[in-house]
């Protein structure tokens, strides 16, 4: 691993980040209704809210851009985690078994009927992050022994859990109304939807407090890497970095989980790309 200093990384984030912003601006054109330059900068920047191309931009494109924007960078930040936590390059954001239980919490929302609609607001994401949540705590107080957190013992709960919340799902999928399979299905293969600007604020604000967390702890991580036993001879207390890291990550996964489903891949190969990129 290459040794940084804080100008080296900050020149390739910042072209990043340019990129990041130029991709979204791009995104706002493409779709099957074509919307011109001076529209969409009249409707951004004017506050122009009437006629067919506002309601497409600010209510469809512009809430699914910044959706994915959130999502895929909240499970990069995750997968980068987990992977330094576990030592593992195969560790993704849905390792420990927090996607299940969210996952379990957004099919019993749809089977109870009550993924629907209230007042703009769907009541799906509360049932999914809280069902995140719940496993957060379990796995936690099944992995923690005399106060300590095995990392071995963390890492098979967690698969544990998500086989068992993978074989709920299934069971419930066989023999629920055959209208709500497609809704299940549908959720499960995880979509980049519109969501309202007040879920993309509250799932943002997890996302930005606990990335914050983890960005402070980035030091602890790369000794972590290292082992445990070299960490601990370099003055790292194991512990707090442990379960800070893991209640930060599982809880961003929880809350981009809750509005997007389940979505593979972004957690274990951006954060191999970005090494490449800044070490």
């Amino acid at each position: 691993m290459k040794s940084l200093t804080f100008t080296s990384w900050l020149k390739p984030i910042l072209i990043l980040f340019f990129i990041l912003i130029v991709t979204m601006m791009v995104s706002l054109f493409l779709g099957s209704v074509r919307v011109g330059l001076s529209d969409i900068i009249n409707i951004l920047f004017f506050r122009v809210k009437e006629g067919t191309d506002a309601t497409i931009l600010l209510k469809i494109r512009l809430p699914r851009i910044l959706n994915a924007a959130i999502v895929g960078g909240a499970l990069a930040i995750s997968g980068a985690v987990f992977q330094a936590l576990l030592r593992n390059p195969l560790a993704d954001p849905y390792i420990l078994g927090i996607s299940g239980g969210s996952a379990f919490g957004a099919i019993v929302a749809i089977v109870l009927g009550l993924d629907i609609i209230l007042g703009g607001f769907s009541l799906l994401p509360i049932f999914a992050f809280f069902g995140g949540a719940i496993s957060i705590y379990m796995i936690y107080s099944i992995a923690k022994s005399r106060g300590k957190i095995s990392i071995h013992s963390l890492l098979l709960i967690g698969v544990i859990f998500n086989a068992f919340f993978a074989a709920l799902i299934m069971f419930i999928t066989s023999i629920v109304d055959f209208n709500k399979v497609g809704d299940i299905v549908f959720w499960l293969m995880g979509n980049i939807t519109s969501p309202s600007f007040l879920v993309l604020g509250m799932t943002s604000l997890y996302v930005f407090i606990g990335s914050l967390l983890l960005f402070f702890k980035a030091k602890e991580f790369n000794l972590i890497c290292l082992g445990e036993e070299s960490a601990s001879q370099m003055g790292v207390d194991l512990e707090k970095p442990k379960r800070l890291s893991f209640f930060a990550a599982s809880l961003i996964t929880g809350a981009v989980v809750s509005i997007a489903g389940l979505i593979g891949f972004v957690g274990l190969i951006v954060p191999h790309a970005v090494r490449f990129v800044i070490g």
